[in-house]
């Protein structure tokens, strides 16, 4: 079945979906969210209360829907400056607005050809894949209802300019608040199982995985841009935060806390903390590096202070719009040269069946094995 959805300048895709982790947005949503994200992975009734605890004491309203919403308006004024009159939808992993039912909206609403963007930008089984099996999900709970719907995504955009630019641009904001010193930069992400890690994204990666290796790669061509445009070298290290499992299992490191008690005693005066992990400022941003990280800075004597997420910067807004064309261009056997960091890699448009595998539930399908619909 054609799309009964009039053309809107980003052929063949006749909507653009927003496709985001989820938050709770009230104190009586905290508990069902963590059991959602957490089902099936065994981890102790004690721990969900502690991570419950953080979110209560920001009154049990995760940030993460409002910035989607903030998001959502930002995209609708870019492609609506670029002449584009594409609808956008919004769909949550985890909490409302669910996936599952803006799928069956959008098939109800004429749309055949849809496009997804993430708000994770990095190749792992929990920033790449976990989206694409719950694109899965959606999309098979549509076509099971009898409509043919094709759902693809844009590629892996950590490495993008505009991602990299708006992370930049927030790094040097911070710095300037230090306007005496030479901080030492100290870029976050979420950590992961080391086993996990080590799995992420396609060859060739080094032997740490691609979700380590595109942090680093970003956090270099921040700290490249930074002294090109200053003329200092600041030094600089990737430290992750949010770690969640058993003691027993290897967990990236070093975490941020740790590694603010070494720099103290190395004589270090003051940190910039950078969460280029995240896209916007998730709980993990607002509790384990507003709170905590803050906590153990002061605790230390180090003068911190932390740069802001890509959120809605204007360079990270139309790099995710040109990520949208470039696909767009892509479908139409078009010549779609991806725009990337100098020795970045764009990342795939269309993952392998056994690309971030799930360790848990291989057989599990993901988004990229859904057939072309005709």
């Amino acid at each position: 079945m054609s799309s009964t959805v009039p053309p809107s300048g980003l052929e063949p895709y006749d909507a653009v979906l927003l496709v985001s982790f989820g938050g709770p947005e009230g104190p009586d949503e905290v508990m069902p969210f963590l059991r959602q994200v957490t089902g099936g992975r065994g981890i102790p009734e004690e721990r969900l209360q502690e991570v419950a605890g953080h979110y209560l004491a920001f009154g049990g309203r995760s940030p993460i829907n409002d910035q989607c919403r903030e998001l959502l308006a930002a995209l609708r004024a870019e492609l609506d400056a670029r002449g584009l009159d594409t609808p956008l939808y919004w769909g949550n992993r985890n909490t409302a607005p669910w996936l599952g039912d803006t799928m069956a909206q959008l098939a109800a609403d004429g749309h055949r050809r849809v496009l997804a963007v993430t708000t994770s930008a990095y190749p792992s089984y929990s920033s790449c894949r976990q989206y694409r099996e719950n694109l899965w999900d959606a999309w098979d709970a549509v076509r099971a209802a009898g409509t043919e719907l094709q759902v693809d995504r844009v590629r892996h955009y950590a490495q993008h300019p505009g991602f990299v630019d708006a992370n930049t641009d927030a790094v040097r904001d911070a710095l300037a608040k230090l306007p005496d010193e030479v901080p030492h930069l100290l870029f976050v992400t979420h950590s992961l199982p080391t086993a996990m890690a080590a799995t992420a994204g396609p060859p060739p990666r080094s032997d740490n995985g691609s979700y380590v290796d595109w942090h680093q790669s970003v956090a270099e061509e921040i700290v490249w841009q930074l002294r090109r445009s200053t003329g200092v070298e600041h030094p600089f290290d990737l430290v992750y935060c949010s770690r969640s499992g058993p003691p027993s299992q290897p967990w990236l490191e070093p975490d941020i806390n740790d590694r603010l008690a070494e720099l103290a005693a190395q004589g270090v005066r003051s940190v910039v903390v950078s969460p280029i992990g995240f896209v916007s400022d998730h709980m993990e941003v607002v509790f384990d590096l507003d709170t905590e990280a803050r906590e153990t800075a002061d605790e230390l004597g180090l003068r911190m202070e932390r740069a802001a997420t890509a959120g809605v910067h204007p360079a990270f807004v139309s790099g995710l719009v040109e990520l949208v064309l470039e696909r767009a261009a892509v479908e139409r056997s078009e010549p779609a040269a991806p725009s990337v960091i100098d020795g970045g890699s764009p990342g795939l448009l269309r993952c392998p069946a056994d690309c971030c595998p799930n360790l848990r539930e291989p057989a599990r399908p993901a988004l990229c094995q859904a057939p072309a619909a005709g």
